[in-house]
């Protein structure tokens, strides 16, 4: 994963990560699950991991258009760090 690149993660948490995306998309076979929602799997997954790799990846998926956007994340980052 590119969002985790120069970062201290280790490939068997990102392993750990997409295998439990698998599972939870296999038990939703009954429904579709699109990839926005997948997207968000990732984001939830990696915002557990590492908060860099989290601003990446959302960066990505939500498609931010300016620094207000990054800064707008970063501080929801922060304050629910400040709040555990």
């Amino acid at each position: 994963m590119k969002a985790c690149e120069k970062r201290p993660v280790a490939m068997q948490q990102i392993d750990n990560l997409v295998a439990d995306i698998e599972k939870r998309v296999a038990n939703h076979l009954d429904q579709e699950i699109t990839s926005d929602e997948i997207g968000e799997m990732v984001m939830d997954g990696l915002k557990e991991i590492d908060d860099v790799a989290y601003v990446r990846f959302a960066a990505v998926h939500r498609q931010f258009k300016d620094i207000n956007s990054w800064l707008d994340e970063i501080n929801e980052v922060l304050k629910k760090k400040q709040g555990k």
